[in-house]
């Protein structure tokens, strides 16, 4: 029987398990995980800790025993400490410090990645928090629980900043979010991101752009959050969410390339540089279908198309990913943001010419209330007509995450801007209109051909 191992067991090491054992049943995959929660929802953490998740334990996707039960052997709380590439072993030490040996003929590394650390001072006292893992966000609930912190800084304004702000808000703390950026949410263009702070503001939230954070000091009980333009602030707690990088060390030191911050270079059946050992999900590179070059996006759906991919390949088969777009939302209080592609200025670096153009529309009819509006950019390249990105923005409940799913999928398989609307999307009065909002938008933007 084949022994494969993988390292790793969130969202890449359970998918390259799972493809193994379709692809071939015989195959018995043993996952190496340093903690104790296996193929744990990640993404759900802001929910948990705002307490729209009632138990940390909802946030699995199959228990640690259902997981077992197709075929797969855990060894949890066990940290992959080496890898001897010409004996084909990896040792792993359990919170005992006994080390274990395990053979391997095929080896999938999904390391995942780990919160960026900025080299402030003050960045180790109690009370400041990152947000990676399940330990990271029952710490910050058992935190919130017993300290009962009144207010909290939020370092970063990306999703996970985004996210956690509604989270602290709903927990009873005045929340500040300090960005180093011009806008929040730096994915979307600086416009896009000062609506999203309009939302925020309306739910009491303080916003304070283009600062770089210094330091962080202590007073008694309290935090001092320092940085440029004279910043300071007093606070209970304070979150860094400042990006993440791949966790690669320990295959660096066995001789697997890395390359863009530090992920392991693959080529699309992720195979490393190394024979029989493959690398999914946060700690590799992913190649960006537009761009036609390789990227780092440490993005969920990724690491699940890229674990899915390994593990087939794994298992005998002979599959190529077929890349990234970005695709991602974001729900902020009672918005949602979401973007796909490339905007205008990721465009034009790409090496295209670009054009955009914005539409605002109804999400539905109109005569069926409540109707609401939806924030449309689409961007194309001028030359080809081809459609490039889409940004949306809308009200929660007016589907801007399946309709920037449509985009995507128009992207994927490189459609004109005149080819969108022969889409046969369904329509309904309360959900629609005959022509759906994606599709008025992107009409919108054929104009532009017309008048030039």
């Amino acid at each position: 029987m084949k022994n494969l191992v993988i390292i790793g067991g969130s969202d890449a090491g359970i998918s390259a398990a799972l493809r193994v054992r379709e692809i071939n049943p015989e195959i018995e995959p043993v996952i190496i995980t340093a903690d104790a929660f296996p193929n744990f929802s990640i993404c759900g953490l802001p929910y948990f800790i705002s307490g729209e998740v009632a138990a940390v334990e909802n946030l699995a996707h199959r228990s640690a025993a259902e997981i077992e039960n197709e075929g797969i052997r855990l060894l949890l709380e066990h940290s992959a400490i080496s890898i001897d590439v010409k004996a084909k072993k990896v040792a792993a030490v359990d919170r005992k410090g006994a080390v274990k040996h395990i053979a391997y003929d095929t080896l999938i590394i999904a390391t995942g990645a780990s919160s960026i650390r900025p080299d402030i001072p003050g960045i180790t006292y109690p009370g400041v928090f990152f947000l990676r893992w399940i330990p990271d966000g029952t710490a910050i609930d058992e935190f919130i629980k017993t300290k009962k912190p009144e207010s909290a800084v939020i370092i970063g304004a990306g999703y996970i900043g985004m996210e956690m702000s509604e989270a602290l808000v709903k927990r009873g703390l005045d929340v500040t979010i300090v960005e180093f950026f011009e806008s929040v949410l730096p994915s979307v263009d600086t416009d896009l991101g000062n609506r999203i702070s309009e939302t925020l503001a309306k739910n009491g939230i303080t916003i304070l752009n283009n600062i770089s954070i210094e330091s962080i000091g202590k007073e008694g009980s309290k935090l001092i959050v320092k940085g440029t333009k004279d910043f300071s602030i007093s606070t209970d707690m304070v979150l860094v969410s400042v990006g993440s990088v791949p966790s690669t060390s320990l295959g660096q030191s066995a001789g697997i390339t890395t390359g863009i911050k530090g992920a392991f270079k693959v080529n699309l059946k992720m195979e490393t540089n190394i024979l029989d050992i493959y690398a999914a999900g946060d700690c590799a590179e992913t190649w960006h279908r537009i761009m036609n070059k390789y990227t780092y996006l440490p993005l969920g759906t990724v690491a699940h198309k890229q674990g899915r991919i390994a593990g087939e390949n794994a298992a005998g088969g002979n599959s190529e990913f077929s890349g990234s777009m970005g695709t991602q939302s974001v729900k902020i209080f009672d918005i949602v943001a979401a973007r796909t592609g490339l905007n205008g200025k990721e465009s034009l670096q790409a090496g295209f010419s670009p054009v955009s153009a914005d539409f605002e529309t109804w999400d539905h009819k109109i005569y069926y209330p409540p109707a609401d509006k939806l924030f449309i950019r689409v961007t194309a390249d001028k030359n080809t007509k081809r459609i490039l990105g889409a940004q949306i923005l809308g009200a929660y409940k007016t589907e801007v995450s399946k309709r920037i799913d449509i985009f995507a999928a128009a992207i994927y398989h490189s459609l004109t801007v005149k080819e969108f609307s022969n889409y046969d999307l369904s329509y309904t009065p309360p959900l629609s209109s005959p022509w759906d909002p994606v599709q008025t938008a992107v009409q919108n933007l054929e104009k532009f051909w017309r008048t030039t």
